[in-house]
């Protein structure tokens, strides 16, 4: 009876590994492939554009305002309302709307001058980011593809588990390795067996991240989970600031990013962001530059730039860590170039299972 059972688990997962496999396949390749090329996306573009770089001065940055100032000058158009400064050897970088067309203009911040325009719309790396996460589909549409994808896939893992799973384990030596010596097929079965199940930790990793970006529903599951794990909700909850008639001055944002530099000074990367429309001015500070973890964040009254609420990263609970880290564990970024490279083998062979799996059903059917 309880060979039976086991008997009918391993056919159900069969068929629902292949049918899913089916659904799913080609869209779970263009992911992995699109996701395998965007890991390097900073190394890559740091090695080919030199306006990503300027030359160090022995000065402070310009104030937000004046950069706001020289990019409304110079694009009319544009209603900047938030910078980015890194580090003191790359250029600070807004983002403007154009007649819909996403901009970042970059600029020199000891001098305000404009170096780069870049429109997003023909950027090499927003394609290949918009295909991973939408393909190239409106998004509202796409993120639900792929993220009904991604599900599936996560079903596959288990499935694929079961299938793996060996009779007795004292023979079980063959489920880890491949036979190289042996036929095309042998070899590409026991890849696509091998690979999955030594992928199934880093490769769930990467889907459930994911995930986060489509659905709130398990961006708010990472806040739980991190809570859950550490059992902690001790930090200070940011506080609901209400909208007011004020208007946002440029003396309160040059004084937001003036503060928030005296309260964390050199670090690699700040924020200043004009909310409008009578809410705080938010800044936040980063330690690495590129790098979006370990976040610490500052509210400030947008007519006087008075300090309202501060939020380091210290204080901040587990779940809201856990939340903010997602992007640096999807990509492999919170754990430097190592962490990088091992989410580029992920994604890597994460692509080959639709494609050995496809060539094990083919190659049944030929029989």
């Amino acid at each position: 009876m309880k060979k039976k059972r086991k008997k009918l688990w391993k056919k159900l997962a069969s068929r629902i590994h292949l049918w899913l496999g089916m659904i799913s396949g080609l869209i779970v390749f263009v992911i992995a492939v699109t996701g395998c090329i965007y890991v390097f996306q900073d190394e890559i573009k740091d090695a080919v554009f030199s306006w990503r770089f300027i030359q160090n001065e022995d000065r402070d940055f310009v104030a937000p305002s004046i950069l706001f100032q020289n990019v409304r000058e110079a694009i009319p158009e544009s209603n900047p309302n938030m910078v980015v400064y890194h580090d003191k050897t790359r250029p600070a970088a807004i983002s403007i709307n154009v007649d819909d067309i996403p901009y970042e203009v970059y600029l020199n911040p000891f001098s305000a001058e404009i170096i780069h325009v870049q429109n997003l719309d023909t950027d090499f790396f927003m394609i290949v980011e918009h295909l991973h996460r939408f393909l190239l589909l409106p998004e509202e549409i796409g993120k639900q593809v792929t993220g009904v994808s991604t599900i599936i896939f996560l079903i596959m893992l288990v499935s694929g588990l079961i299938l793996w799973w060996p009779k007795k384990w004292k023979n079980s030596a063959q489920n880890f390795k491949i036979k190289w010596k042996a036929r095309w097929r042998r070899k590409n079965y026991d890849w696509h067996r091998a690979t999955g199940f030594y992928l199934i930790v880093p490769a769930i990793i990467v889907a459930i991240t994911g995930l986060s970006f489509s659905y709130e529903w398990v961006h708010e599951g990472l806040f739980e989970v991190g809570n859950a794990v550490s059992n902690e909700r001790n930090s200070e909850a940011i506080p609901i600031f209400p909208k007011t008639d004020k208007i946002t001055t440029n003396s309160a944002l040059d004084i937001s990013f003036e503060k928030t530099f005296s309260l964390m000074p050199d670090k690699g990367m700040y924020f200043v962001w004009d909310q409008g429309e009578g809410l705080p001015i938010i800044t936040g500070v980063y330690p690495k530059s590129l790098a979006f973890d370990h976040q610490s964040n500052f509210y400030f009254e947008s007519e006087t730039g008075d300090l309202l609420f501060s939020q380091f990263y210290r204080e901040k609970n587990t779940g809201i860590k856990l939340q903010e880290m997602n992007f640096g564990l999807h990509t492999g970024q919170y754990f430097g170039i190592f962490g990088k490279i091992m989410a580029f083998i992920t994604s890597l062979f994460v692509a080959t299972l639709p494609v050995s799996g496809f060539l094990i059903w083919f190659g049944r059917r030929k029989k």
